[in-house]
């Protein structure tokens, strides 16, 4: 009897942790203990397997209440640290992994480190004194796995557990709507959404792709703007991941031909993570992107950071502390534009100014700006929206897209009337900005009167700095670049490029960094626009006055080490 109090009075002094840290709520840890009166699993274990907290922060709560230090992923051996001395049977059923042999104690990775019998039979198996750490269970049965079992991944895992009761018979098409709520609700399937969410916040992408096909179902996730493959669910689990899903984001679950958007909020290895929900029915199912906004990155704002050469960054900080006037940033859809309107908000968000934005969607909420979501089905567009902006007597107003005439016409009229405006469009550069807005109808003298500026830009992505070696290009591509040769005073421009490693999943790429364009409105220019120039005499007008192309700051980046030629090349046209 005693041990079972001891037991429960350990259960709720966890729990408790748990509550103090905001990982759960109290209605999560009743639950949570409910199912652990129940099967009596492990309280963090099954918070886990619950959706309610991520592993590695249900490691950092279980290692804290312990006093027991835990295992990184770097950790783990590549290779084996006993042959033939322990069963691959025995460590998986105790769920532990040798990682370290030192001076006579080997270390092991243990889900449960108070496991003393375990801990006893190693003791007596190797004659080694033992040194119980805590791991993750995903990671211990992975290593385990591949240095000594079948290399199953935790994917197969989750998938494995599904063949009995009711996954194991699933059909890909299941019409019942509360089969499917049932389904969707299973442990397994909970753990595998997670699973696929909490893969893709630590591979650094930006959007989950869940796309359904004759034969298979294809999970893909964006990494620096780059689609690629991961691990995917069989085809069969189709209806129960997608309505997981749809649940999580409070969309109709029964509503299969119509596309749908909602939003799911949860914590992902300790940050707050938002992710964008939108499906679209497709010939084989519903196909579910997720766009993952970090709420918790607050450096991804500061103006700084984004990759501005300093000449540039002096200018455009002027331009956006101007009083009154329009600033256009352009660029295709995924180049950074609203991190680029977010960082110049910040920059001059200060108690002295009221900024209202009317966005589609709202992305980030900022402390001290006024954001308004974009509801067309009511009639709240961005001309209907930005109408009733101006009544507000903002000092600086931001539209997230100038789509039509009425916008403009209402953009320039607050801007000419003493408002700073930030809009975005869809152009390939600076210059097409002016002839895009013209083409709308606007009148070409009042866009003379109140554009202050066009800033066009692209990402491009960051050499990986753990696998950076030096190339040396073709000398075709160094007179392009404006390649600079050593001469006693200087020293050469060098090149380099990502060889590709673990860190960079072997891309040779880590983050991402803007290339920019940047036109300032002057005399010459605002001549050319009420003259109906086109894009190409404006451009060039625009390069004589100093400015540099989206190529060429690229080449800027290029010599600096920062990026290679191979990805200036992919995001930019010679012009």
């Amino acid at each position: 009897m005693s041990i079972k109090i001891e037991a429960l009075k350990s259960r709720k002094l966890i729990g408790q942790v748990f509550l103090e840290r905001g990982l759960i709520d109290e209605e999560e840890l009743r639950t949570a203990l409910n199912v652990q009166a129940e099967s009596r699993e492990k309280l963090g274990k099954l918070l886990v397997d619950l959706g309610y907290v991520s592993e590695r922060d249900c490691l950092a709560v279980v290692s804290e209440h312990l006093r027991i230090p835990t295992v990184g992923a770097a950790d783990y051996p590549t290779v084996p640290v006993l042959e033939n001395v322990l069963t691959y049977r025995f460590m998986k059923q105790c769920k532990f992994v040798p990682i370290a042999l030192e001076a006579g104690v080997l270390k092991l990775a243990m889900t449960d480190p108070l496991d003393y019998a375990t801990i006893e039979s190693v003791r007596q198996a190797t004659g080694h004194q033992v040194q119980a750490l805590l791991g993750a269970e995903s990671e211990i049965m992975d290593v385990l796995e591949r240095l000594y079992g079948s290399a199953a991944s935790s994917m197969g895992r989750i998938i494995e557990g599904m063949d009995d009761g009711n996954l194991g018979t699933l059909s890909d098409e299941i019409e019942d709507v509360e089969q499917l709520k049932d389904l969707a609700s299973e442990a397994p399937v909970i753990r595998l959404v997670n699973l696929l969410m909490s893969k893709a916040v630590e591979s650094r992408a930006s959007d989950i792709h869940i796309e359904p096909f004759e034969k298979d179902l294809k999970v893909r996730y964006r990494i620096d703007g780059i689609l690629h493959d991961v691990e995917s669910p069989p085809k069969k689990l189709k209806a129960a991941v997608i309505s997981r899903v749809k649940i999580m984001a409070k969309l109709n679950i029964a509503e299969r031909r119509l596309p749908q958007d909602g939003r799911i909020k949860l914590k992902v290895l300790g940050k707050d993570i938002d992710l964008r929900v939108s499906t679209l029915p497709t010939m084989y199912g519903e196909s579910v992107v997720m766009r993952i906004l970090d709420k918790s990155n607050t450096a991804l704002y500061d103006i700084r950071r984004l990759g501005f050469p300093e000449d540039s960054l002096r200018e455009f900080t002027s331009l956006i502390k101007r009083p009154h006037g329009i600033i256009l940033v352009t660029g295709p859809t995924g180049s950074g534009k609203t991190t680029t309107l977010y960082s110049a908000l910040d920059t001059i968000n200060l108690p002295d100014k009221k900024i209202i934005t009317i966005e589609d969607p709202i992305e980030y909420q900022m402390d001290g700006i006024n954001q308004i979501q974009v509801h067309s089905q009511i009639g709240l567009t961005f001309a209907a929206g930005l109408r009733h902006i101006v009544r507000q007597d903002p000092d600086v107003i931001m539209v997230g897209e100038i789509r039509d005439l009425e916008t403009a016409e209402i953009a320039i009229r607050a801007a000419l009337t003493g408002h700073l405006v930030f809009s975005t469009l869809h152009t390939n550069d600076a210059s097409s900005a002016i002839t895009r807005l013209v083409d709308m109808g606007a009148e070409d003298y009042l866009i003379a009167s109140s554009l202050l500026g066009v800033l066009a830009q692209r990402l491009v992505r960051v050499i990986c700095p753990h696998c950076k070696e030096e190339v040396f290009p073709v000398p075709e591509m160094l007179d392009e670049i404006g390649f600079r040769r050593g001469n006693g005073r200087r020293d050469p421009d060098r090149f380099f490029e990502g060889r590709g490693c673990e860190r960079c999943s072997n891309t040779g790429y880590i983050g991402r960094i803007g290339i920019y364009e940047l036109m300032l409105m002057s005399d010459d220019l605002r001549k050319l626009t009420i003259g109906k120039a086109d894009s190409n005499q404006i451009r060039k007008k625009a390069f004589e006055s100093g400015m540099r192309s989206l190529r060429d700051d690229g080449w800027l980046k290029v010599r600096q080490g920062i990026t290679s030629i191979a990805e200036v090349l992919r995001v930019t046209q010679d012009v």
